[in-house]
Order: structure tokens, then sequence, then C-alpha cells
């Protein structure tokens, strides 16, 4: 028998995180590509990215067949946060600059690499990387290395940057609410133990 699940944030109805997702704007367009695996993952930050962002948008899949149509909204610039050797760092956006529709991949590093491979038109797109030595919130595990973000860390940073000094930091409260539920729920001393 399942527990019952608050429709919105996917969560057990008695750990919903609705009251903490802030309703926020952005210049930047948020798409949010998320592998299937996710999903119903416990910590499914990309979905607490897109309910907390107006412009934002969150796409299931592995194979995207409107890709083409996701990746032109007019009026943006499309740029894919990733990691490459040629990844140029974000900036402040200038005065009277197009803004960006910043792509997100969602899902484990080898699952999203999996979603670029599937998808050469998401592979093409010009890349763009976070400032290096981000330190995760994400405390339930240890990071695949240094500067390794959940997905609502990397979009927090990558908005504080664009839009500075807009603040996005409202975003991170359901991810902090949840990171201290699931260690509440397995207890101080398995927590001790496993993750620190």
């Amino acid at each position: 028998m399942s527990r019952p699940q608050c429709s919105r944030c996917l969560r057990p109805a008695t750990h919903c995180l609705c009251a903490l997702i802030p309703s926020l704007d952005s210049r930047t367009r948020v798409l949010l590509l998320q592998h299937p695996s996710e999903v119903n993952h416990a910590l499914n930050t990309a979905r607490l990215a897109a309910l907390g962002l107006s412009n934002a948008q969150l796409v299931v899949g592995e194979i995207f067949e409107d890709l083409p149509t996701l990746l032109n909204p007019p009026g943006y610039q499309a740029r894919l946060l990733f990691p490459a050797e040629d990844a140029q760092p974000l900036q402040a956006y200038a005065p009277g600059s197009q803004p960006l529709l910043l792509v997100v991949p969602d899902g484990t590093w080898r699952k999203a690499r999996k979603l670029l491979h599937l998808n050469p038109l998401l592979a093409a797109l010009p890349r763009v990387a976070l400032a290096e030595g981000a330190a995760s919130r994400y405390r339930l595990r240890k990071a695949p290395g240094p500067g390794a973000l959940s997905t609502v860390e990397a979009i927090v940073q990558a908005l504080q940057v664009l839009e500075y000094p807009t603040s996005f930091e409202p975003l991170l409260q359901p991810f902090n609410a949840l990171i201290d539920g699931q260690i509440a729920a397995m207890g101080q001393a398995v927590y001790q133990k496993n993750h620190t």
C-alpha cells in the first residue's frame, strides 16, 4: 500500500514541501531535461527548481522529439549547462543582451551524458559552466568530484551569476528541508556512520 502523495511536489503528503517552494521570476528561461529514472527519486531537485521558477519547464524523457521547438523559444539564445573543455564561464548579463535559455540535463552524470548522446541537437549546443569550487549542500552522498552540485544548486548558482544582484537562494529552502528530513529519517547515528 503506497502512502498518499502530493500531486505537485510528488513528496509523501506528510512530507510535502510546497509551502517552502517560492515563486521566482527570472530573465533566464530554464529548460530541465530529466532522465526518466529521476522522476520518482526521493531527492528530485529538478522538480523543485521547475516548481520554484515561473520561467522554467521540466520535460521528462530520453529522446526529445520536440527538441528543435524546445531549444528555440523566441527571444532567447540556448546554452547547455554542462562541463566541457570549451565551455564558457557564465557571466552577468550585459545591458541589452539577449537572455539565455539555460538547458540543464538532470540525472546522474552517466545518465546526463546519455541524454546528450541520444539527442545530438542537445550535444551541439554551446556550453556554459559554473565557476569551480562551489561546495554542495547535498550532504546525503559523497560528491563524485569537486564542484559537483545537485540540479537545483547548479541552477541557483547559474542564475545568481547571470542575474546578479538578484538572489535565487529561496529556491534552496525546500532542498535544505528535504536534506534535513532525509537525515532525520535515517537517524543521526546512521548519518554519521555513512555520510561524514
